[in-house]
């Protein structure tokens, strides 16, 4: 069996990679960080969808790419990569259920109930707002209803991250029921997650390498010095398990496959974030460097969509049922 990425999924990557760096390159991040661009640019939003973000698994017949999600986890790795903010997974998942969405002419939120604390990211920017309710039994995977986001009682929160506004929302009754599978969406949001966690691991691996080539310490690059070479190692590693795991999820689905990759991606996000900090030194605590950046969108996505508490119960519960536990 073959696990390389087809010339396809490359062109489709490189393609995506492409894009963002010429409509979302790192001035335009800064910019946003500073508060002198907005956080969600309708404009590129809009391109997005064109460029079949958003619609890229929904069938070509109802006007998507008829893509799955293995190359819906290689764009969202990529748009980790450069720290694109606005609510990605929402509006993806909402193509198919909520008209504009797949175009990127919406931009649609989505909060889940069943949290220990429902939250809303981006709560100013959403056309629309999907919330994911708990089943009543084995055989309810429980409603997913689209409510108008004016109608919320909203209370916003002051968030880690500078590009991810939240807020909390109190869960309204009632709402359109979209006739869609909550089960099914949180898990596709974990792995997406994961996705964006993965993009932002590697980022820091090469931010951490190349710094440790330029920078110098007694006439030597600190990349030199086998201290800093274990550090980067050890980083390449963490996001390569990573990417094994999310990259497997994403073809078997299987709930404990997704919580597995998103615990190896949130931990790659988050270490990998620490120790390119640290290659960079002082440098690394200022404002003008991104590592604080991708540090802080690494912990926000930690606790978006699977814990790590969660992820850990509910691959335990996947193994006591299958009766995998050597006792």
């Amino acid at each position: 069996m073959d696990f390389q990425l087809t010339e396809d999924q490359r062109a489709l990557r490189s393609g995506v990679r492409e894009l963002l760096a010429g409509r979302f390159p790192r001035e335009r991040l800064r910019a946003a960080v500073d508060g002198d661009g907005p956080v969600v640019d309708r404009g590129l939003w809009r391109e997005l969808g064109e460029a079949g973000l958003f619609g890229l698994r929904l069938p070509e017949t109802e006007g998507g790419v008829g893509l799955g999600l293995p190359e819906a986890v290689l764009l969202f790795e990529e748009a980790g990569r450069v720290l694109l903010p606005g609510p990605l997974i929402a509006t993806h998942l909402a193509a198919g259920l909520v008209a504009g969405a797949a175009s990127g002419e919406r931009v649609v939120g989505m909060c889940d109930t069943t949290a220990k604390e429902p939250l809303w990211e981006h709560p100013a920017e959403c056309d629309e707002l999907i919330f994911l309710g708990d089943g009543d039994g084995d055989d309810d995977d429980g409603e997913v209803c689209s409510v108008d986001p004016s109608s919320l009682a909203v209370t916003a929160l002051r968030s880690v991250d500078p590009l991810t506004p939240l807020a909390r929302v109190v869960v309204p009754e009632g709402g359109r029921p979209l006739g869609a599978d909550a089960s099914r969406l949180r898990r596709e949001a974990a792995l997406l997650t994961a996705a964006e966690q993965l993009g932002s691991a590697a980022r820091t691996v090469e931010a951490a390498v190349s710094y440790a080539k330029e920078r110098t310490q007694f006439d030597r690059p600190i990349g030199s010095f086998q201290a800093v070479k274990h550090l980067c190692a050890q980083m390449l590693v963490r996001a390569e398990a990573a990417r094994s795991a999310v990259y497997a999820a994403s073809v078997t689905r299987e709930p404990g496959d997704v919580a597995a990759a998103k615990l190896l991606a949130d931990e790659a996000a988050v270490h990998n974030a620490r120790d390119c900090l640290q290659v960079h030194g002082g440098m690394g605590f200022t404002w003008e460097a991104d590592v604080h950046l991708h540090l802080k969108r690494a912990w926000l996505r930690a606790r978006r969509w699977q814990s790590a508490a969660a992820g850990e119960e509910a691959l335990a519960e996947e193994l006591l049922t299958e009766g995998n536990v050597l006792l």
